[in-house]
């Protein structure tokens, strides 16, 4: 497959150091929010990427659950990959891609795991299935077949029958604060826009990058 031949041209709505908020946070709520009025299907979905132990890069997607001044927050299961690498190296980096608006946002920043009362509330809100989901799945291990899974699930819904369902010290929250967050707009003759937040300090500094 040849896509050498392949070519979008780029709109030509421009991103200016005057458009941009003091705090990255705030800037990307607003971008969300339109991605959110655009009708993105799952906007929140992103690219999580690490590095294992012996130094190969990892990536997946995930959805990211809150977004507040003190970091990007999704959940996982603690026995996975990701995890894994999270706990080892303590730094991650968030890929948003929005193509439609020829936006994206890169965040890099150290990892943690959130607090067991801020995992609690949020395993509240899921959906049953996806809580019985989070004790039938050892996330990353090897399976001989799709019916090891669906047998762990029978029997966790039998486990759980008629009472709530626990949440597993094996699953919860993790963190991500950013003290890189680069915001990019597409532009026309590939001279795109990226401005970049950088942490300094308890301050911001804003840059713009050549594309």
């Amino acid at each position: 497959m040849d896509l050498s031949g392949r070519r979008e041209e780029y709109q030509d709505r421009g991103l200016d150091a005057s458009d941009m908020a003091d705090d990255p946070i705030v800037q990307f709520q607003r971008w969300f929010a339109e991605v959110e009025e655009a009708g993105y299907w799952e906007p929140n979905a992103f690219v999580v990427s690490t590095v294992t132990a012996d130094g190969w890069p990892s990536a997946r997607n995930v959805l990211l659950k809150t977004v507040a001044e003190d970091g990007f927050v999704f959940f996982t299961n603690y026995s996975s990959d990701k995890a894994e690498e999270i706990d080892t190296w303590g730094r991650a980096a968030l890929t948003f891609s929005w193509i439609e608006l020829r936006r994206q946002v890169r965040v890099t920043g150290s990892a943690e795991r959130i607090g067991s009362a801020e995992s609690d509330a949020y395993w509240l809100t899921r959906p049953r299935g996806s809580q019985i989901g989070a004790w039938a799945s050892d996330q990353s291990a090897v399976v001989d077949d799709r019916s090891v899974l669906n047998e762990a699930y029978a029997a966790e819904e039998d486990r759980w029958s008629g009472r709530g369902v626990e949440r597993p010290d094996h699953w919860g929250g993790y963190r991500v604060r950013p003290h890189l967050v680069e915001f990019w707009q597409g532009r026309p003759n590939r001279l795109h826009d990226r401005l970049r937040y950088r942490r300094d300090g308890d301050d911001w500094i804003l840059e713009r990058r050549s594309p």
